[in-house]
């Protein structure tokens, strides 16, 4: 498992960050990831949607075929 990353933790990520990658580029790359970050959740919403829409379609043939057997 992951340790817990504290206040100290995160300010010394950024740190590293800031100069690794510089001021100028840092407001580019948050943006960057926000965007990566928003698509991908779409995306995975999308697939559990289509996912559970199969689940409702084949329910409800499930349902259908036991209604027809049962009048017979």
């Amino acid at each position: 498992m992951m340790p817990n990353i504290g206040i100290s933790g995160l300010i010394i990520i950024l740190v590293i960050a800031l100069i690794i990658f510089g001021p100028k580029k840092l407001p580019q790359l948050g943006r960057a990831v926000g965007e990566t970050l928003r698509e991908f959740k779409s995306s995975t919403k999308n697939i559990v949607d289509d996912v559970a829409d199969d689940f409702k379609i084949e329910d409800s043939k499930e349902s259908k075929n036991e209604k027809t057997t049962n009048i017979n």
